[in-house]
């Protein structure tokens, strides 16, 4: 049997790529598949549409496809080759020496049981073939508030499925498929509700098994890769891996000192806030930041703010104004500069 270039019977390149080798297989094996053809082409189409059968067997496993490359017509003994010139197909029962049984099969899945029946045959049915599905890569966004709470968070992204209708060939019987135009895929959007990681980190992918796209003839489903990014918002603020949040105070907390708890990163903490501290301050609290994925974290600042309470008696009120009258000197800074006119 003369060397046959799988490459060439399927018109791609080498460096193809398992899509742009699954395309033009399906071009071809629709283009030369027998039942298309009659009289006289037909004894040609079969052929045909058997070399391009073989050739997709082969290259579409990429162990084979690493042997076939390496070594030519002598992959599966794994000797040097030098291609010679000229080609010649497989018959059915060299093909199955060769690649094993499920020859009828496998086009029946691929391409729909009339198809598969052409070559089948009275004789047993062989092995099912089955393609797993692609992963799907996707980018989530998290406040980091709900991020450091942690629980669960639900989410919808797009993504790519074989067509329901045709089963991903991209046609129903003679005609196109009408729901995928002859696509073969169709887009809808899934609903993942996610746990949030304990130590969460800017950047952090989250490997979620069976949630990419179903695969194809019973094959298992792929895996959807979920990048998660960290937004600021109204209580943290993100710098690197450390994190920075304002601690509201009111102003006889700050001159007689407090003690509070604090939400960080890692975990509560109790806080001790000095006598006498001033708006603005920040407080470090070594490690109780994000972590850099590698076993480290940030530290967390405590941002110190003055503010009055929603409600006041009036003898605070009075207490305030008294304060106001007793000469001391007003705040400057930010966008105060001077003191009131």
């Amino acid at each position: 049997m003369k060397f046959l270039d799988y490459y060439k019977v399927l018109g791609i390149e080498r460096s193809a790529s398992a899509d742009e080798l699954k395309k033009a297989y399906r071009k071809l094996a629709m283009k030369w598949h027998p039942d298309r053809h009659q009289g006289d082409g037909k004894e040609q189409a079969e052929k045909q549409f058997k070399k391009v059968s073989e050739a997709y067997e082969v290259l579409n496993d990429p162990e084979t496809r690493a042997k076939y490359d390496q070594y030519g017509e002598r992959w599966k003994d794994g000797q040097d080759f030098t291609p010679p010139e000229g080609e010649q197909t497989m018959g059915r029962e060299d093909f199955e020496k060769a690649y094993g049984s499920g020859f009828s099969d496998f086009f029946s899945e691929m391409f729909g049981r009339q198809y598969g029946e052409h070559f089948q045959g009275g004789g047993a049915r062989h092995a099912r073939y089955s393609y797993r599905g692609a992963d799907v890569r996707a980018e989530m966004r998290l406040p980091l508030s709900a991020a450091i709470e942690g629980g669960k968070s639900t989410f919808t992204i797009p993504v790519t499925i074989d067509c329901p209708r045709c089963g991903g060939v991209g046609h129903v019987g003679e005609r196109v498929c009408p729901v995928c135009v002859g696509v073969g895929s169709v887009r809808e959007t899934k609903t993942i509700d996610l746990k949030i990681p304990t130590d969460i980190h800017e950047g952090q992918t989250l490997r979620l098994r069976g949630l990419g796209q179903p695969g194809s003839q019973g094959g298992e489903p792929g895996d959807l890769h979920l990048v998660l990014h960290l937004d600021d918002d109204d209580t943290f603020r993100r710098r690197g891996n450390a994190l920075e949040g304002d601690l509201p105070l009111a102003p006889w907390e700050a001159l007689a000192g407090a003690s509070m708890t604090v939400r960080t990163a890692q975990g509560e903490v109790e806080l001790k806030i000095p006598e006498g501290s001033k708006a603005g301050a920040r407080l470090r609290l070594r490690g109780q930041g994000l972590s850099d994925g590698k076993g480290h974290h940030g530290d967390f600042y405590v941002v110190l703010r003055l503010v009055l309470p929603d409600t006041l008696t009036d003898h605070q009120k009075e207490l305030i104004r008294q304060a106001g009258k007793a000469g001391s000197h007003d705040p400057v800074g930010g966008l105060r500069r001077g003191g009131a006119s």
